[in-house]
Order: structure tokens, then sequence, then C-alpha cells
């Protein structure tokens, strides 16, 4: 037994409320268990009880056992001056106090106490994985909702982040969150610092020419020094001197990896892609936010590289000719991770419900991620219908069975709520 498990059985009354008495054998009822208290205090604040015939209102503290009130010294602390009701696990010896105490350790079911152990030392892929499909649709449904909807505030807050680094400018801040995008895990904080060097303002001037772009991505990644045989990979470092002299660039301190990594993937074929989104479209964000359809973001991401690159994946090294397109996978990449995020965060900050409706609408239309996560859930019979399905679906895994927040979790609370009626 622990202290949280104690706190989560007393909120959701899951012990045998019939027949209850105090240590003293006086008559109790729980009117209201109270509210959980986050901060500083007693357990549960606002309960109403009544010990044989007098009704009390008031706070209510939960201890594993009656004396540790006394070891925790609550009786020299007057936020603990208004407790009406000691609730502990354990009775195990006599304390001077003016409130009386509800011993619980023989009214909580067996079963689920034997079934919490279990998920706390479960080494499976999640601890409930052998009960999860006993959970109701409609719990369920709920719970995915709730867990996209939390999943999205958190990108939320990191976006919040960018915006007060750059005040408030969401064109800024969605440029550092596609170059991100595009470095794939692995680059993903090199081509961000690579965004963070080139204002939104400055590629505006070099929006028509798509070689002054690339010599500008490419010249701040570290891509353009070297001795060139090529005419392209030459011109792009000239090209990038002059403009590295002229708007005072400071180079990027970060390296860019190639090791271990499919061609398509390189971070020469996404800057060069990244670069080719800038030439085809201004105020990327504007057009992203007021858009009406996904297919009209996914037309927009349609880019393919510039012709150099149909036969390139590096400089200076030809092969085979294959045009460089963004790519389905990666484009529903960019819309789950970047854009449908900062659609949303755009309609939190600005309190406007439709861009959050359209935000969730969208991601209800995208192909369901296929990864480790979402395919362990498969072979547990959890549906991953769509990316709605497949972020809540991590949201899940990382956020509350890797770290065993069964008592947070809405299936653990209806797998609970069984046990403790058996």
């Amino acid at each position: 037994m622990t202290e949280k498990l104690l706190q989560y059985i007393w909120q959701f009354q899951h012990f045998n409320a019939a027949l209850l008495t105090t240590t003293e054998n006086e008559n109790l009822r729980i009117n209201s268990p109270g509210a959980l208290n986050t901060n500083q205090g007693p357990d549960f604040l606002d309960a109403n009880i009544k010990v044989g015939d007098t009704t009390w209102a008031g706070n209510i503290e939960l201890h594993l056992k009656s004396t540790d009130w006394t070891s925790h010294q609550h009786s020299k602390d007057k936020n603990y001056n208004n407790v009406i009701l000691h609730v502990v696990w354990q009775d195990d010896g006599n304390v001077e106090a003016s409130f009386p105490v509800l011993e619980l350790q023989n009214r909580v079911s067996k079963i689920l106490l034997n079934r919490y152990d279990e998920w706390m030392n479960a080494a499976t892929f999640i601890a409930c994985e052998k009960n999860i499909h006993q959970v109701n649709e409609l719990a369920w449904k709920s719970w995915t909702d709730r867990l996209l909807a939390e999943r999205l505030q958190n990108k939320s807050t990191i976006i919040f982040d960018y915006l007060k680094e750059n005040n408030n400018h969401w064109e800024e801040t969605f440029w550092w969150l596609l170059a991100y995008n595009f470095g794939i895990k692995v680059n993903s904080e090199a081509f961000e610092k690579i965004a963070r060097s080139l204002p939104v303002v400055l590629l505006a001037k070099h929006k028509n020419q798509i070689h002054q772009l690339e010599a500008l991505l490419f010249g701040q990644a570290g891509l353009l020094d070297a001795d060139f045989n090529e005419t392209y990979p030459s011109m792009l470092q000239k090209e990038y001197r002059f403009y590295k002299n002229k708007y005072k660039l400071q180079r990027v301190p970060a390296a860019l990896y190639f090791l271990r990594m499919r061609p398509a993937n390189f971070p020469s074929i996404r800057l060069a892609q990244l670069a080719m989104l800038i030439n085809k479209s201004l105020h990327l964000f504007s057009v992203i936010r007021e858009a009406t359809s996904l297919k009209e973001i996914k037309d927009l991401l349609n880019v393919t590289a510039n012709d150099y690159w149909h036969y390139h994946y590096i400089f200076d090294e030809p092969s085979t000719f294959k045009a460089k397109h963004l790519g389905s996978q990666m484009v529903n990449n960019v819309l789950i991770n970047t854009i449908i995020p900062i659609v949303f965060a755009y309609g939190v900050y600005n309190r406007e419900e439709r861009y959050k409706e359209k935000a969730l609408q969208w991601m209800e239309q995208i192909t369901a991620e296929k990864n480790n996560i979402t395919n362990a859930y498969m072979q547990l019979g959890i549906q991953n219908n769509n990316a709605f399905d497949s972020q809540a679906l991590i949201q899940l895994k990382n956020e509350y069975c890797n770290r065993k927040r069964c008592l947070e979790c809405a299936v653990g609370n209806s797998l609970l709520k069984s046990y403790s009626q058996l």
C-alpha cells in the first residue's frame, strides 16, 4: 500500500462503505469525501461527514498509519486545524486528537490491491495488457479524445515558449518548428539552429531565387565548405560567401549526420526540399492557418527538390535519376508534428475554437502511424485507424503506461473500479 493508492481509494470511494464506524466505534457516514488537494495542507478539502448524530464540514487527512499524524507534526501546523476525519490504512496506536479515525485495511477488495501490485511490478509492454480489452468502448473513446487534446496542449506549451522568444511572431515560430521537423530526429536540433540563424524576413527577400535559398541554407549548415568539382555547388558556395558577408551571418555550431540513414532522409535532401517549400509559398503559416481542407495543405507540401538533386543525394557525387519528392510519409509527419500542433496552439492562444476543431478534424483524416508503440497496442486488439488514434496511443504509452500512472489513467480507473466491487 502507498499513500497515493490510499488517496485514490478514498477519492473514488473504492471500499466497503456499509456500516462504517470509527476506531472509537461511533457510526460514520460519508456525505462527501472532499476534493483532492494538490497544494500544501490536508489531502482532501471541503468534505462533509456525519459522526453519530453530528454533521461536520471540513478537511480530511490520509496516512498509512495513524501515528503518522504525530511523526509528520501536523498538530503544529495551522493548515491542519480544520481536519474533521483521519483516514488511515492501519490504526497502529492512540493519537491524541480532536477528530475521529477511520481504518480502511479490512474494507478494500484484495483483488484490487493484488491487481494494482501486479501492475506496479509488471515488466510487460503495458501493465494492464491482459485486461485492457475489458474497458467499454465509450470510456475508451472519451479517454483517447482527452489523450490527444493533452498531447496537443503539451505541444502548445512548447510553441508558446517559442513565441516568447520571438515577440509573438507566428511565422517565425512556424519556420523554426518546420525546420526542426525536416531534420528527422537525428538532425532536428541542427535544422532548428539553421532556421533560427535565417529569419523569415531575410528568406522572403530571396524567395523567388531557389539557388539563393539553397545557398543560405546549405551555407549555414556547413555543407558548402569543401572544394567542389561540379559547377552547381561551386556557384552556391560563391552565393553564400557573398550573403554571409552582406548579412553578417554567424555559422551554426552544429554538425549534420548522414550515417545509418536512408538517402531520402539525408540532410542535404531535406534542406533542398525545405528551400523549395519556401520558394513555393510566402507567409506559409498564414496560408496553412486559413486553409479549409487538408488537401490544400497537402498540395502546398507537395514539393520536389530542384533539378540538381534529381541526380544527387550529396554534393559532387552523381547518382541515378530519382526526383526527390517530399513523399506522403514525410508530408504526414509534417502535418502531425508541426502543422496540426501549431494550428491547435493558435486556437488556444486566441481562444478560437474553430482552429482547435479544425486541427482535430485534420488529425482524423491522416493515415494511422505505424511504429513500435502503435503496433504493440494493435497486437492487444486496440484500434489504430488514423493519426488521431496513433497520437493518443503514443501519449498513453509515454505519459501514463511507461510512468505507471495507472491511478491517473481512465483505463486503470475503469479496471480498478470493477475490481473494487469483487
